[in-house]
């Protein structure tokens, strides 16, 4: 079959700016340097947590103040996909939104902790198959991996409850964590994939067959007290998910959902967070 000549133009316009945009993008080392940088800037540094299956990347302040609450922030999704239809060989991320949110912390004690198989690399890539930044992205290996790592957090800061924060996908990890945990008296979500039915049905992509889903837990999560912020402008999560969430709870459930008409998935959560979260978190 021949291609007309506008048809051609916009087949070499698409896969010409596919490979822009996978030339121009750092690789895994560079990625690493740059939040190892950002953390150093702000006196923290970087630890690997082992767990079960995966040797999970964590960043702490170097110096740990005694306090009884940890606000423990996990990163999004990161570089998971590097086109709709081609998963990343690796999915560090290029923008680490959930780790410059947890660097803006407003006071008290908080660490970082990343998703599977971000920022490891050699000795560290246990269990790193591309389905867990896929399909499996939520799974329970997953979740009862990143459980792992927050009770060594907590352990190492000496505190008795914990408050999570979650980026995007990170907000999913955050949810399912808060329902099997009991020393969680706070969950805050930042453009959070709360219900990923409801996002891969608006998207119109392929289910998340192989991950749990936090708004299936709604049971386990009607007691604690969540805030859930959400961009206006977001065209990757949207508003919707939260709403679809929120919908199985009671009207008298503790969860406030804020949406910033300007938001996006990316802008301007790091500028505004110490603004917005201030008035939220508990110190």
């Amino acid at each position: 079959m021949k291609l007309s000549g506008v048809k051609l133009v916009s087949v070499f316009k698409v896969v010409l700016l596919t490979l822009t945009a996978c030339a121009s993008s750092p690789n895994i080392e560079q990625r690493t340097i740059t939040s190892n940088q950002l953390a150093t800037h702000h006196g923290w540094k970087s630890v690997v947590i082992v767990t079960n299956l995966f040797d999970l990347m964590s960043y702490q302040p170097k110096q740990i103040n005694a306090a009884t609450i940890l606000t423990v922030y996990i990163e999004g999704d990161g570089f998971a996909w590097r086109t709709r239809s081609i998963p990343s060989t690796d999915p560090t991320p290029i923008n680490p939104i959930g780790l410059k949110l947890a660097l803006n912390h407003p006071d008290g004690n908080a660490a970082y902790l990343a998703r599977p198989c971000q920022y490891t690399s050699g000795n560290n890539v246990r269990g790193c198959e591309k389905t867990y930044w896929t399909d499996k992205r939520f799974s329970e290996d997953v979740i009862a991996a990143s459980n792992q790592a927050i009770t060594a957090l907590k352990e190492k800061f000496g505190a008795t409850q914990l408050q999570l924060v979650g980026y995007s996908g990170g907000g999913a990890v955050a949810a399912l964590l808060t329902a099997r945990r009991s020393d969680v008296i706070r969950l805050i979500t930042v453009a959070g994939n709360l219900d990923h039915h409801a996002w891969t049905d608006a998207k119109q992509i392929s289910p998340l067959t192989g991950s749990l889903n936090p708004a299936d837990y709604w049971q386990a999560l009607s007691n604690i007290e969540q805030v859930h912020f959400t961009g206006g402008n977001d065209l990757i999560i949207g508003n919707v998910v939260a709403q679809s969430y929120k919908q199985h709870f009671s009207d008298d459930g503790e969860i406030s959902i804020i949406s910033l008409p300007n938001f996006d998935h990316h802008c301007c959560w790091v500028e505004q967070w110490n603004r917005l979260s201030t008035p939220y978190l508990i110190h």
